[in-house]
């Protein structure tokens, strides 16, 4: 069976070459514990692979022979547009392949949906129209989670998706969105998407919900990888723990594997050591 590189090269060989087609998968986690910089890995190693093999194989390596990268990468965020992204990639990667990969990446900036019912100034999140066809640009008229859907009914089919983030989502409930709408949304995701036969993956803040509600994320999504911090004497280190991955956390079972140690360098979100069950 294909898989999709996850874009972290030691993950893919261990779970024989990526995700299974199809799956939804939640990077979740504390503030800095590496959450956000895996789905930016993610984004950008799939998109350099095509963009700049040289620096791929620099970067990644050899993929797996099971592997297979989507065709495209889409990166959605509901507050930033793909500069700002590009700019905070580019903060903890070596810029020579954030630039070479952010022009393979389609971007798509939902923040004139997200914010229109909220009080800040449009122009705030649009900017300021520079002609007479920006007046008529932006107008944020369709809701925003009406606007994901669509963008996802035309672009998920058979490629990699970062939602950037669910916790945006989850701060503006009580406004123009409900809870009950975020769970609904990652349960029709997580059915949509075993016809897409692509890879979604979102950010999700950990600090933003209440241990219930973060059970009901991981419920309607089909994998969770939760990124915390540990402290070991005076110094703090990373670590992911695969919470669930249906289809996939057998075989990580089978070799006893339960926690990863991970660092973030120029490469990117990386494993540094795999802590197995004695």
């Amino acid at each position: 069976m294909e898989r999709l590189p996850l874009g972290v090269a030691r993950i893919d060989r261990i779970l024989q070459g990526g995700a299974p087609p199809g799956s939804t998968l939640l990077a979740a986690g504390e503030s800095g514990a590496g959450g956000r910089e895996f789905a930016h890995t993610a984004a950008v190693m799939n998109a350099l692979s095509a963009a700049d093999p040289e620096l791929f194989d620099l970067y990644y390596g050899d993929l797996h022979e099971r592997s297979v990268v989507p065709p495209e990468v889409h990166y959605l965020s509901f507050t930033a547009d793909g500069g700002e992204i590009a700019r905070e990639m580019g903060y903890t990667m070596d810029e020579e392949i954030v630039d070479a990969a952010t022009d393979s990446i389609q971007f798509r900036d939902l923040s004139p949906e997200f914010f229109q019912l909220s009080p800040i100034p449009r122009e705030w999140y649009v900017g300021e129209p520079q002609t007479i066809e920006d007046l008529g640009k932006d107008t944020g008229t369709d809701d925003v989670l009406g606007a994901l859907g669509d963008y996802l009914n035309e672009n998920a089919a058979g490629n990699l998706v970062i939602i950037d983030s669910i916790s945006d989502l989850v701060g503006a409930v009580g406004d123009d969105v409900e809870w009950s709408d975020i769970t609904t949304l990652l349960r029709g995701l997580t059915k949509a998407s075993h016809n897409w036969d692509g890879l979604i993956i979102m950010i999700v803040n950990r600090d933003t919900l209440t241990r219930t509600e973060f059970g009901q994320l991981m419920d309607a999504a089909e994998g969770t990888f939760e990124f915390s911090w540990e402290s070991g004497g005076s110094q703090r280190a990373r670590s992911m723990v695969v919470r669930q991955f249906r289809g996939v956390l057998s075989q990580l079972e089978a070799e006893n594997i339960v926690q990863f140690e991970t660092e973030i360098h120029e490469g990117g979100f990386d494993v540094s050591d795999v802590r197995k069950i004695r």
